[in-house]
């Protein structure tokens, strides 16, 4: 009876799920992907309109002259890339960005570490509202710091010359003078973006482990060989992801050098995506402004690939240097 009893079961329950249940999960996962691929749609559908489509159409623009009126396009080859290879202003425009971006990105890492490691000080009070004053001028929109920085060194009356004259010297006339214009910009960016690094740094100092420090505290390492020693080597890859972030960043930059001042003798503020701006929103050169857009593509992939190699960890996980002895 027992035995007529399972061998019932396994032919009215167990073969049927064997043969058509997995049939019927098939069925059901395709039903489940179909719906997935539905929701997916509108995401693929917005990367394709607004990311792809302009990537392939400025490519094709870069071969191109195009007709502001008509919209007609003619095809040029290379000229516009050998106009702006043969053009000193690219190159100027590159320089300006470098210079712009070591003067603010040299004191904008010191002083977001130096803060972070303040901060990180667990007896330290108030420090979650200084780092909330320290992010606020990360809020605040680029076009409303340009203005900003642009009232504060206006020549005379702006404030920082109301303090110049205050104490009995002369006003300064901080845009007419190529390297200071540079320097207020650059402070301008450092004063933006020091606060947001102060967020990485405090992370990955919060990070290290207490024991470590307690240990190196109590074998006599002193608090700059703690930081030499212990702090900066655990937080390598942040300070490498810091590092990559900022040099596309700053490579990137234009509100403040459009905004702050004007005009600048001898354009000692045009920066590269200013001078891309310039050439197609304003000489309405949309073709070479696609080209030097490409070419500030090639010039930022350069230097993060360089950055990244320079930062490279030489050492496996067991110490070794990687093709050398120990």
């Amino acid at each position: 009876m027992a035995h007529k009893l399972i061998g019932k079961m396994f032919f009215v329950y167990i073969v049927p799920k064997v043969l058509w249940g997995k049939g019927e999960d098939k069925l059901n996962s395709k039903k489940r992907n179909k719906y997935a691929y539905l929701y997916l749609a509108p995401f693929f559908i917005v990367f394709l309109i607004f990311s792809v489509f302009p990537i392939v159409y400025s490519f094709v623009l870069s071969f191109c002259n195009m007709d502001v009126l008509s919209g007609k396009f003619t095809f040029t080859g290379l000229d516009n890339y050998k106009r702006m290879i043969d053009s000193g202003y690219f190159f100027k425009s590159i320089l300006n960005t470098l210079l712009i971006w070591i003067m603010s990105i040299i004191p904008q890492l010191t002083v977001a570490f130096i803060l972070s490691l303040i901060l990180s000080n667990k007896w330290f009070r108030g420090k979650f509202i200084l780092r909330n004053l320290y992010y606020f001028p990360n809020l605040v929109t680029p076009v409303t710091i340009g203005l900003l920085f642009g009232a504060l060194f206006s020549y005379p009356g702006g404030a920082v010359n109301n303090i110049i004259t205050m104490l009995g010297l002369e006003a300064v006339d901080f845009q007419n003078h190529q390297m200071l214009a540079r320097i207020v910009i650059a402070i301008a960016i450092c004063w933006k973006n020091f606060g947001f690094n102060i967020i990485y740094f405090t992370a990955g100092i919060n990070s290290i482990s207490d024991e470590v420090m307690e240990a190196a505290e109590v074998d006599g390492a002193s608090a700059w060989q703690r930081i030499t020693k212990i702090t900066i080597p655990l937080m390598k890859p942040i300070l490498i992801y810091v590092m990559v972030t900022s040099i596309i960043g700053g490579l990137q930059m234009f509100d403040e050098s459009k905004l702050v001042f004007t005009s600048v003798p001898g354009d000692a503020t045009t920066t590269m995506v200013k001078y891309m701006y310039d050439s197609a929103f304003v000489r309405f050169q949309f073709g070479y402004g696609a080209a030097v857009a490409y070419g500030i593509f090639v010039i930022i992939a350069i230097f993060s690939v360089f950055s990244l190699l320079v930062t490279k960890d030489k050492q496996d996980e067991y110490g070794k240097k990687k093709g050398g002895k120990a």
